[in-house]
């Protein structure tokens, strides 16, 4: 539902947004009522203290004001909650119930003002308990009103100032937007939404230094989100009722598959590939991938523990002994490091705490235990690690011996070059290697570190042929497909469960809007019951609420046509945007480059119910995977929590802990295909 448009300009909240704000006021002012009734009965007759008349006709005035807002809240929570998403017809009204609601604010804030006149200058003889109502009374209703202004702030739309010439836009059409005065209208609109987007990261980021990298950094992420959000007319609450749909949507079809339809997909790997021993090492690896985020990963993962072994350490200094470089002057990340990784200090040859945008720590060891030169890379943890990450456009990254186009993301790409000056050029991998000249190299990291660690590896495996690089994790939106498919010899991408950065990219996220538009487009029921039922189902779980839709009257050959619904919140007509009637149709072509995952994909799942008690234990169940089973978001309740590193690092552990029923034989498996 487009948003809603009073006082002149659109807003931030649909004409169907206001059923459980109104609601919720409409409560706290029924109660607030009730209690100036009972107030006035007790004291009817009764107002001969110094300013009494002043409070009578300031309670009777009050409960003729509350009535009258009690009535246009359950005007406005009644309206509301009428229709669709996308069937605002029976909320026209709204806007003028709007306009009647701020009116009754004027003398709300009249009133408020004379209640804390009269308990400032004329309670004095008054009735103790009378003078606390009137006071609870008036802050009140200043709260109420500051509430209000608040949720005015949040809900304004800078880019919601009326748009010019309306009636030549309305007589363009959606479809004839690419003429000269559409085409112009159209650039105003981005290159002011990309101002307001780059204003928002500015703010959000204001405690970082305000430079040339940044602000190019700034720019770039802001013509990325703008232009995501260019071609849709969807508020905050209707995407969140989209998510709310596909979820049971996506539940529902899990539900009804086949096992004997589920299939394993097996990699492009040698024959018999020892699946165990690829686990034994990613958990061994995932240690070090963890250990990379320092102390607050440590003290996460150990809260009861943690601080205390810390605290002894973190302020000892190591720093004029090893090379530790930037960032960490009280020692504690590297101590928080040495007690996950069980290394002693001088297995440590390099490590970095230094970040900016582009340039994210990591360190270099000796692993003994593996005989390797191991380099660690660390994951998201900063705001400048966030900016890294946003910077999603692909960037040309040419190697040599690969045919067909070379590019990667952006942001990685170029903390994959800072890691490798810093390896390559400063001799740090030469040091290492004139200490172990025997051990191989092998590069980790979690997250923006195994999207960092794989284009790494990419970028030293000419130098370095035997390199192995696990990577943990990592984001969808990552490399061409002929740098993925290049990275299959040496690149294994672990993956946990329905972890959304996996599935992260611009097409799967385009992909995910047109799902979106189509959910919230073709359900019948009004957007309070979708948000309501949704979120039972998220705490409580149950059966996937079976939706009926506009599309079970429709015929068959009216799906080749667009859906109305879908039309109606589409600003304007783009390339990311195709009709969703046929989910492999033709049309359905990329709008943006296509991005993989590095590596073969080694994917971890919770073997059972996907629902579970909080107490029961999980029991996990990994299988060769393929790039294509990523190419969609799932919407679930782990889809974050499957992403944390500890989260990894345990399913990793359970696998690889000596079980009687860690090993499981699939049905559909065979000599040439492993399942743990």
């Amino acid at each position: 539902m487009p948003g809603m448009v009073v006082f002149g300009r659109r807003w931030g909240i649909a004409s169907d947004d206001l059923v459980f704000p109104g609601a919720f006021e409409l409560f706290v002012r029924i109660l607030w009522w009730i209690g100036t009734l009972i107030l006035y009965t007790l004291h009817k007759g009764s107002f001969g203290c110094k300013g009494g008349g002043i409070l009578h006709s300031y309670l009777v005035v009050l409960l003729v004001l509350l009535a009258l807002i009690i009535l246009s809240l359950c005007a406005i929570v009644y309206v509301s909650a009428q229709g669709t998403i996308t069937n605002p017809g029976p909320r026209r009204s709204i806007p003028a119930l709007v306009y009647l609601r701020a009116l009754l604010y004027i003398p709300e804030l009249v009133w408020a003002c004379l209640g804390a006149v009269w308990v400032s200058d004329d309670s004095q003889g008054c009735d103790p308990a009378t003078v606390g109502a009137v006071i609870a009374a008036v802050v009140a209703s200043w709260i109420l009103l500051l509430a209000t202004g608040i949720g005015v702030v949040f809900v304004f739309d800078p880019l919601g100032n009326p748009r010019p010439q309306p009636a030549a836009v309305e007589q363009l059409g959606v479809r004839d937007l690419e003429s000269s005065e559409g085409s112009q209208f159209l650039s105003t609109a981005r290159s002011l939404a990309v101002k307001v987007w780059e204003s928002r990261l500015r703010l959000l980021c204001c405690c970082l230094p305000q430079d040339e990298s940044h602000r190019a950094a700034f720019s770039s992420i802001a013509q990325l989100v703008s232009g995501f959000f260019s071609d849709t007319d969807l508020v905050a609450s209707d995407i969140a009722a989209g998510l709310a749909l596909l979820h049971q949507e996506q539940d529902k079809m899990e539900q009804c598959r086949d096992p004997a339809d589920i299939v394993i997909h097996s990699p492009s790997s040698p024959i018999g590939e020892d699946l165990e021993t690829e686990l034994e090492k990613a958990a061994h690896c995932m240690q070090f991938a963890a250990a990379a985020y320092g102390w607050p990963m440590y003290i996460y993962s150990h809260l009861l523990t943690g601080p205390c072994k810390l605290s002894g350490d973190c302020c000892r200094s190591q720093t004029a002994e090893y090379d530790i470089v930037g960032g960490d002057h009280l020692g504690c990340h590297f101590s928080s490091i040495l007690h996950s990784t069980g290394l002693q200090y001088r297995d440590f040859i390099y490590v970095s705490f230094h970040n900016q945008i582009y340039e994210i720590p990591f360190f270099v060891a000796l692993d003994h235990k593996r005989e390797a030169v191991l380099v660690a890379v660390r994951g998201t943890l900063s705001l400048k690690d966030v900016l890294t990450d946003l910077s999603a456009e692909c960037e040309n990254l040419p190697v040599e011996g690969v045919s067909g186009t070379c590019y990667a993301h952006k942001g990685m790409s170029q903390a994959a070059g800072y890691i490798y000056k810093k390896l390559v050029n400063d001799g740090i991998l030469n040091q290492a290697f004139s200490i172990a000249p025997e051990y191989k190299l092998v590069i980790t990291g979690h997250s923006l570190g195994a999207g960092t660690a794989s284009l790494l590896a990419i970028l030293l495996r000419n130098s370095f042929p035997t390199l192995q690089c696990y990577s943990f994790s990592p984001p969808g939106g990552l490399m061409s497909k002929a740098l993925a498919d290049y990275s299959k010899d040496f690149v294994i991408s672990v993956v946990l469960g329905k972890d959304l950065v996996p599935r992260l990219s611009i097409p799967n996220m385009e992909d995910l809007k047109r799902r979106i538009l189509k959910m919230v487009s073709n359900c019948n029921k009004p957007k309070y019951r979708i948000l309501l039922q949704g979120c039972w189902y998220e705490l409580f779980g149950g059966d996937p609420d079976d939706f009926p839709t506009e599309m079970d009257n429709r015929r068959e050959e009216e799906l080749s046509q667009p859906l109305l619904g879908e039309e109606s919140l589409i600003i304007r007509r783009s390339s990311s945007y195709q009709s969703l009637a046929s989910e492999d149709s033709p049309a359905h072509t990329a709008a943006h480059l296509p991005l993989y995952l590095p590596g073969r994909v080694l994917h971890i799942t919770e073997d059972g119910p996907s629902r579970r008690s909080c107490f029961s234990q999980v029991r996990y169940r990994a299988e060769w995977s393929s790039e294509t089973a990523f190419r969609s978001v799932l919407i679930s309740p782990r889809m974050l929590a499957d992403h944390m590193p500890d989260a990894v690092l345990r399913a990793l552990g359970s696998l690889t802990a000596d079980r009687p029923f860690s090993l499981c034989p699939s049905s559909t498996s065979n000599s040439r295909r492993d399942v743990i």
